[in-house]
């Protein structure tokens, strides 16, 4: 089970009342949230072994560089030069170094790597398993890397903890037109205003499955643009006028996939005495409560 940790944590943060908080006064919600999105999430669907992706680098400079809008909208203005700071609510980022600690306590491995993303360390880890793979993401970009074949699956958030949808090949199909292996490609036509991609202008989700079900991959639009085959003038037109963006973008929307990590080799397992104690006074000191009792509690039920 791969969690796409940033996105559940937001979640968490905007779920729970933030009047939830340590003996301080210190705001726990998201925290707390989160440990109970992990609990539900193992109940659920059983792992052998869980890692918490991490944004290292929430916009990588190397993205930006390709193209300058992406995830503009989420830079917080600084007057200082510097690196780009992500707009993070105030009692969110407090929480940072908590979740951290707690999820440390419940055993679960925070895997980040410099310059990328957690969808990249999500995308090399999936694809380097040998087992197989939930990827629990509200970002539908993960769906590029479903493949019943393989066993790789997203369990999808967007809707709602009570509502999660288990993304399979069909269901991507089914949505919009394409297989997971076009995504990618489907993504970068159409474009996407929260990650600050423009897209092929005039091209929505309808033409671009259209386009993929005929020409299959995006080389092969752009091939057919070129001879003006396959695609109405309109169209042809779009996708030419469209070549800078279509020449770097693939690189934007693709997630990693062969990164310098390796997938855990320990499992998730129950913890022992001394590691409970551990996980107790956490919670205790920080209010965490019946929200860390029910992961420890769900950590113990894998294997039984």
């Amino acid at each position: 089970m791969l969690l796409d940790t940033a996105s559940l944590y937001f979640r968490a943060f905007y779920g729970v009342p933030d009047k939830v908080t340590a003996p301080d006064g210190s705001p726990i919600n998201a925290a707390r949230g989160l440990l109970d999105i992990i609990a539900k999430l193992i109940t659920l669907y059983p792992p052998t072994h869980i890692v918490a992706c991490w944004d290292d680098d929430w916009r990588p400079q190397w993205r930006v560089d390709l193209i300058p809008s992406y995830k503009t909208h989420r830079v917080v203005e600084v007057v200082e030069v510097g690196p780009d700071i992500e707009e993070v609510p105030d009692p969110l980022e407090a929480q940072l170094p908590l979740i951290r600690e707690a999820l440390g306590a419940l055993g679960i491995p925070i895997v980040g790597v410099m310059a990328h993303e957690a969808d990249d360390v999500i995308g090399t880890l999936a694809t380097k398993s040998s087992i197989p793979v939930d990827i629990v993401t509200g970002d539908r970009d993960l769906f590029q890397l479903v493949d019943d074949a393989r066993g790789v699956r997203v369990i999808y958030t967007a809707r709602g903890m009570s509502n999660l949808e288990v993304v399979t090949d069909a269901v991507v199909v089914s949505k919009y037109g394409v297989l997971p292996s076009q995504y990618a490609d489907f993504a970068t036509m159409r474009g996407d205003a929260s990650d600050g991609l423009p897209g092929v202008a005039g091209v929505g989700e309808k033409t671009a499955a259209t386009l993929l079900q005929t020409h299959g991959d995006l080389s092969g639009i752009r091939a057919a643009a070129e001879t003006g085959e396959g695609m109405s003038a309109g169209v042809r037109a779009k996708i030419l006028a469209a070549s800078a963006y279509l020449d770097v973008a693939p690189t934007v929307v693709e997630v990693a996939r062969s990164l310098d990590i390796e997938p855990p080799l320990e499992g998730i397992r129950a913890l022992d005495p001394s590691e409970q104690d551990v996980a107790t006074a956490l919670a205790e000191k920080w209010n965490l409560g019946g929200s860390m009792a029910r992961a420890v509690a769900a950590v113990a039920t894998i294997g039984d």
